[in-house]
Order: structure tokens, then C-alpha cells, then sequence
């Protein structure tokens, strides 16, 4: 199996997975490149990997959640984006990096 990146959003004040959130994947060197777009499902994540195989570089990454945009009822919450850096030394696993969402506050980790 070929390494991939993969997250996924918990809304805790929700209950529930955070549907239609916008996430953006930056690559950050040599300089901060934008790689992509996404939107999360009705589980909270994204319809496939944001990036797999030979498009999985070693060197560090930003995911971006655009937790304000997302948030509904008028109240955009504490939060307006979530960064979240991390770096990848083996391109040949899974990195999983999940965002679970309080109302003010979040926490990550890698996952499985």
C-alpha cells in the first residue's frame, strides 16, 4: 500500500461529524505552495485521500480548516481558521490528522 493523508472533523458541541467544512493543503517548502481544496462529507471527511503515492513528499505540510465559514446561525464562533502543521518523514504510510472541534477550543493527533 502507498502512503496517503487523510483527516477528518469531529464538531463536539454538535455531536456529530462537521459536514461541508472547506479544508486547504498547503506544502511548505521550499516556499508555502497551495495544493488543494476540499469539502468535507456528511461523515466530516474528504471523498478521497488529499494526497497519495508519489504526490506524498517527504518535508512539512499545513492543513487549513475554515472553521468560521463553516459554522452556521449567524454566530461564526471563537474560531475563524484552524491551522494545523505537521511533517511527513515517511511518504510510504498512512497519516491521518484529524480536527475535533469544541466550542472554544480544538485538539489533533495523528491518527490511524
Amino acid at each position: 500500500m502507498t502512503g496517503r493523508l487523510t483527516t477528518h472533523v469531529l464538531d463536539t458541541a454538535g455531536g456529530g461529524p462537521a459536514k461541508g467544512m472547506t479544508i486547504e493543503l498547503f506544502r511548505l517548502q521550499p516556499e508555502r505552495q497551495r495544493l488543494g481544496g476540499w469539502t468535507t462529507n456528511a461523515d466530516g471527511r474528504c471523498d478521497a485521500p488529499l494526497l497519495s503515492g508519489s504526490a506524498l513528499l517527504p518535508g512539512p505540510y499545513e492543513l487549513l480548516f475554515a472553521v468560521g465559514a463553516w459554522r452556521t446561525g449567524g454566530d461564526p464562533g471563537f474560531y475563524d481558521e484552524v491551522p494545523i502543521r505537521f511533517r511527513v518523514t515517511d511518504p510510504s504510510v498512512h497519516y491521518h490528522v484529524p480536527l475535533i472541534l469544541a466550542p472554544f477550543g480544538y485538539s489533533t493527533y495523528r491518527g490511524s
